[in-house]
């Protein structure tokens, strides 16, 4: 069973979730999906983890403008974490259980985005799966990588843009310093094989991460493919992190 739930962001966007609750249950994931997709489709394979084995609930966000939350621009973690914010306050006064962040890709630099904010204390951990730095970083690896172009002047006219447009730019909130200030503890997971977000920036965001970490590197998995590449490792670092920081594990 689940349910569809709204709220409305500082800028004025419907945004959507879906819930999956668990009577009750003392802990509460919420989940954040990669660019292009939406929550459903990312936590697959998570949820029978979470929801079935854990006994947790979940919730699964769709981030400004993708699936059915409003939106014309995407936030790429710099507008989304204050959403983060909305969505944890929803449930703080919903049910006020333990939560634990878990982002992948786009998701990821989310949940690290909102690691440099003030937090709740009832938020226990965060899972941060394949996370870029910033958007111009990834994208400035991926004109090099794939298309085999430089970075100027493209990126510089397109940060102009966005900051015109979509109101934040391209490097203004950047993974690697926001996890600077954080306080929640951190679990960092990344493929080694990686050719869209390099791991090397996991590298970078763990060793500038203020907060308790720990770091799983998948041998041979690409991009948003850790779960699958490595199962038992993967839920075997959940398993300790988890237990290692909930009350309720």
């Amino acid at each position: 069973l689940h349910e569809d739930v709204f709220i409305q962001s500082d800028d004025g966007l419907k945004l959507h979730a879906t819930f999956f609750p668990r009577e009750s249950a003392k802990v509460t994931v919420i989940c954040f999906h990669g660019y292009t997709s939406e929550g459903m489709s990312d936590y697959i394979g998570l949820s029978d983890y979470y929801l079935r084995r854990r006994g947790y609930q979940m919730l699964l966000v769709d981030e400004r403008a993708h699936g059915q939350s409003e939106g014309k621009y995407i936030g790429f973690g710099c507008l989304d974490r204050y959403d983060s914010l909305k969505w944890i306050d929803l449930f703080l006064e919903k049910c006020n259980t333990e939560i634990v962040l878990h982002g992948t890709s786009m998701g990821g630099a989310n949940v690290l985005m909102t690691s440099g904010l003030e937090l709740p204390s009832q938020v226990k951990a965060i899972v941060s799966d394949c996370a870029f730095t910033s958007p111009k970083e990834v994208f400035t690896h991926v004109l090099h990588t794939m298309y085999h172009m430089p970075a100027f002047p493209l990126i510089q006219i397109s940060d102009r843009i966005n900051r015109r447009q979509a109101g934040y730019g391209m490097d203004e909130c950047n993974a690697a310093r926001e996890v600077k200030k954080a306080k929640v503890p951190i679990l960092f997971i990344h493929g080694d094989a990686d050719t869209f977000v390099p791991v090397e920036m996991c590298e970078k965001v763990y060793e500038n991460c203020a907060s308790e970490k720990r770091k799983l590197i998948i041998k041979g998995a690409a991009h948003a493919e850790s779960y699958y590449k490595d199962m038992g490792a993967y839920e075997h670092a959940l398993d300790e992190w988890l237990k290692l920081h909930l009350e309720h594990a």
